[in-house]
């Protein structure tokens, strides 16, 4: 049982208080941004119209005590011509029993036409349906492709169409309602979903609407008799149920997904939960604000996992990388942490542990706060190259399933070992604190300081002192924006940005969601280099 050693009063430990609650402030401001879609006056238009708004819609699928947890939410944000949220609500939500992938138009926004964000964003929302076996409930009302964007779009967009008919193969059942007019891109989604709900005299779906059939053809054609519900219910038969409204709509496809008998292929958690020994309430205090500022993993483990047990593996060998065993919500898993720089004794740690997780299907949870591996000549003739690349050869053959939470730094290779997007954990979230690049802003511009004197150097020339101090500040700044949080959510490097108090709560559903498929680890792992 992990004992806390934290001094929650210090003065560093209010400040690191301070700092993370004003970036969860910012966090809360730009999350309501998302959620408004696209703001007042188009969403009263919407509701004018007798419709629900595509979050009410996404609330009123859900079970009563059921969870929604919101993947990618600022998809987009501050990036010119796109919204926070990027067009499309999405997540894993508990509907008639079952944790489904369910995404939403936002009608509200240019009709819910789709940009080059929104496509980034489908794609991983159905990366995530397809790599945890979640059946998957669209809920559209979409205008297709954001047409004066089409060179952006059209190309990737295709893949979400192969991805609805390759999970059906996978017997992987689709839901598609619709709502409301869905045109071009949106009318294939319902034509290749396994179930389709249209809503009377509401959805209109057809592949060219009435102004492009009588350019093409001259055939003069009404919304209804070319797209209408009740045409593609009594003719087409693209509809298999007809809903009265939207209400009927939502419970139509609830009914579907109690229909499909769905069962678990992993095993179950255990019956008995502990809470942890301490409050998660903590780790506000914890968590360093400046990332340059190290903080002992086991105290973010005591407050994660089940009675704050934690067995470690090698506890006195690589100590700068913490392993061990644990339950989050009465699941077992494996963590691997970090506590400092990855030595070639952490490496050789961290690839056994992942390979012992494997042997005995125990899911990975990284908690990665990492400045990657060590440097210099006395490591490289130790061979941490080798070492590293053990680590990341059992990271990347890994089959159990992996999430990782990045709650601190993570620059370099480190972002490699650690179970970065790259290496596809089944799911990846960042605290606020959170900053990712090749390196820290300063060390990237004294490398480059280091590299023109040297140049400058080779060819006799004296060094413009002031032009290479201009030169650093621009690079040193530009560095420490592109690895701010919010710039790499907004670009979906990860599943978002969470507040570390629910971290438990958000591990725990990852957790059970990943068990929808059986557990099952590999003992395949290639060549490792001695």
């Amino acid at each position: 049982m992990l004992r806390s050693r934290a001094d929650l009063r210090s003065e560093i430990a209010q400040k690191n208080r301070e700092a993370n609650l004003a970036s969860l402030a910012k966090l809360e401001k730009s999350l309501a941004k998302s959620r408004e879609g696209g703001g007042e006056k188009y969403n009263a238009r919407h509701v004018e119209a007798g419709k629900l708004l595509p979050r009410e819609r996404v609330e009123r699928l859900l079970d009563r005590d059921g969870w929604f947890l919101e993947l990618a939410p600022l998809a987009g944000l501050d990036i010119q011509g796109h919204a926070p949220g990027a067009s499309v609500v999405g997540g894993i939500g508990v509907v008639s029993g079952v944790e489904c992938m369910i995404t939403a138009s936002e009608a509200t926004v240019k009709g819910g036409a789709m940009s080059e964000y929104s496509v980034i964003k489908s794609g991983r929302l159905s990366d995530v349906a397809e790599q945890n076996g979640l059946p998957s409930i669209s809920l559209i009302e979409s205008a297709g492709a954001d047409l004066p964007n089409q060179s952006k779009i059209f190309v990737p967009g295709g893949r979400g169409f192969r991805d609805l008919t390759k999970r059906s193969e996978e017997r992987t059942p689709t839901v598609c309602l619709v709502f409301g007019s869905s045109t071009a891109g949106g009318a294939y989604i319902p034509g290749m979903s396994d179930y389709v709900v249209m809503v009377k005299k509401q959805a209109q779906v057809y592949l060219g609407g009435p102004p492009l059939v009588k350019m093409a053809t001259g055939e003069e054609t009404t919304h209804e008799e070319l797209g209408g519900a009740e045409m593609h219910s009594r003719v087409s038969g693209v509809s298999d149920f007809l809903a009265e409204d939207e209400e009927d709509a939502i419970r139509i496809g609830r009914e579907i997904v109690a229909h499909l008998n769905w069962k678990k292929g992993g095993p179950p958690p255990s019956s008995h939960v502990e809470e942890p020994l301490y409050s998660s309430e903590d780790l506000l205090g914890i968590a360093s604000a400046d990332v340059r500022i190290p903080f002992d993993a086991r105290e973010v483990i005591a407050r994660v996992v089940d009675g704050s047990r934690f067995s470690e593996f090698k506890p006195l060998y690589g100590p700068e990388l913490v392993c061990g065993w644990a339950h989050v919500h009465g699941h077992p898993v494996g963590i691997l942490a970090n506590n400092g720089i990855l030595f070639t004794s952490c490496a050789n740690k961290g690839a056994q542990f992942i390979q012992l997780c494997n042997q005995s299907n125990v899911p990975l949870l990284y908690l990665q706060n990492i400045v990657g591996f060590m440097v210099g000549r006395k490591y490289e003739e130790e061979g941490i190259i080798k070492a590293g690349a053990k680590m990341i050869n059992a990271v990347s053959n890994s089959t159990v399933p992996s999430i990782t939470i990045m709650i601190g730094a993570s620059y370099g290779a480190g972002n490699y070992a650690m179970a970065g997007r790259a290496y596809k954990p089944n799911f990846l979230f960042t605290w606020p604190n959170h900053r990712i690049a090749v390196m820290g802003g300063k060390q990237l511009a004294g490398v480059l300081d280091i590299i023109q004197r040297e140049a400058a150097a080779k060819k006799g020339e004296t060094v413009d002192e002031q032009r290479l101090g201009v030169m650093k500040q621009m690079t040193e700044g530009l560095i420490d924006q592109e690895s701010d949080p919010f710039f790499a959510t907004a670009r979906v490097w990860d599943d978002g940005i969470i507040d570390p108090r629910d971290t438990r709560s958000v591990v725990g559903m990852c957790l059970s969601i990943t068990h929808t498929k059986p557990v099952q680890g590999t003992t395949s792992w290639g060549v490792f280099r001695h």
